[in-house]
């Protein structure tokens, strides 16, 4: 990997939002140093970085912070735009559109798969898992415009749609293994179930995706978490 200046990533390993932006970084190729968070116990660096939201990811280049991520991945696109493939399409109506749909699994997806894990009733949880279910049907539509037929959404490879989708196949993953529900599956949404396959196969998903039962351990803590900040109210 080609090495870069004073580049540092503020994140979390099973954050799909740090995933995103590792994944941006691995296509580029571009060297940094990773520096894992304790979002329960932020360290200075974080607060001083993002002082706003006081979230990761945050990327720190020759000392500047870059926070969001969709923001970040667009700034290592430009940045590094000689270095790799390109993450956004350089069509202005494909970008539009793939910015489009990133917003959509920001607004829709993690916020379902929160509300599915932080449920007090089952009624509640059948309501998030259904919303889910909702978000994957329109993904599913998504892709059939998107990839015109070809392997992914970007078409013949890997841009800033997939990395927005994949970088949250890991939630989906921590869902099934705590309440057996597929979301993903060749019933439902074909075509994503297709996609999900040869996504996980790129060198970006398997070089940064951690294994599924560290981001359980991970929902867990923060399922007690939610339950004694309820209790305390």
């Amino acid at each position: 990997m080609a090495a870069k200046p004073d580049l540092k990533l503020l994140g979390m390993s099973v954050s799909p939002f740090v995933i995103r932006v590792r994944m941006a970084l691995h296509m580029k190729g571009v060297s940094h140093e990773y520096i894992e968070q304790d979002l329960f116990n932020k360290s200075e660096l974080l607060l001083e970085s993002s002082p706003v939201e006081k979230k990761v990811p945050v990327l720190i280049h020759d000392g500047k912070p870059v926070c969001d991520s969709p923001a970040i991945v667009q700034y290592i696109d430009e940045v590094w735009a000689a270095t790799g493939p390109p993450i956004l399409p350089a069509d202005p109506y494909e970008r539009a559109v793939a910015r489009f749909w990133t917003a959509y699994v920001d607004d829709k997806l993690f916020p379902a798969y929160v509300g599915t894990a932080k449920a007090a009733t089952e009624e509640e949880r059948t309501q998030q898992i259904n919303e889910m279910f909702a978000v994957m049907g329109q993904l599913e539509e998504a892709f059939a415009q998107c990839s015109n037929g070809k392997a992914f959404f970007a078409g013949d490879s890997i841009g800033n749609l997939d990395i927005a989708v994949g970088c949250n196949l890991l939630l989906l993953e921590v869902l099934r293994s705590m309440y057996g529900v597929e979301f993903v599956d060749t019933g439902r949404t074909p075509l994503l179930a297709a996609w999900a396959k040869r996504f996980g196969e790129t060198d970006a998903a398997r070089e940064v995706v951690p294994d599924v039962h560290v981001a359980v351990e991970y929902a867990k803590k923060r399922q007690a978490y939610w339950a004694a900040a309820a209790a305390t109210k």
